[in-house]
């Protein structure tokens, strides 16, 4: 569906948005993007993950040990950069879209 280019965007947004605000991991943001109407599976959040992470916009750390552990995701420096260059654009077309500025 073309309409799934676009929310894959919106999704990696607000995985940056919460990689700011702190540590996350896979499934709570499983959780969290479903309580916004997103339903996505680990299969597709993870590449994502790891996609934002080579890019440099997200850093992570393994905590814990044994099946107990879990990959911590962060912004890095560059993240925030790009979170807070996004946030100008998305007010600008929210504008537009919803407001009819």
């Amino acid at each position: 569906m073309p309409q799934q280019e676009l929310l894959s965007d919106l999704i990696r947004l607000h995985i940056l948005h919460h990689a700011v605000e702190g540590e996350l991991y896979g499934q709570w943001m499983i959780e969290e993007l479903g309580r916004h109407g997103y339903k996505i599976s680990p299969g597709t959040l993870y590449p994502m993950l790891h996609a934002l992470e080579r890019k440099g916009l997200l850093k992570s750390r393994m905590h814990g040990v044994g099946r107990r552990a879990r990959r911590l995701y962060r912004a890095t420096p560059m993240g925030r950069r790009a979170l807070a260059a996004a946030k100008d654009r998305v007010r600008e077309l929210f504008g537009e879209l919803i407001e009819g500025k």
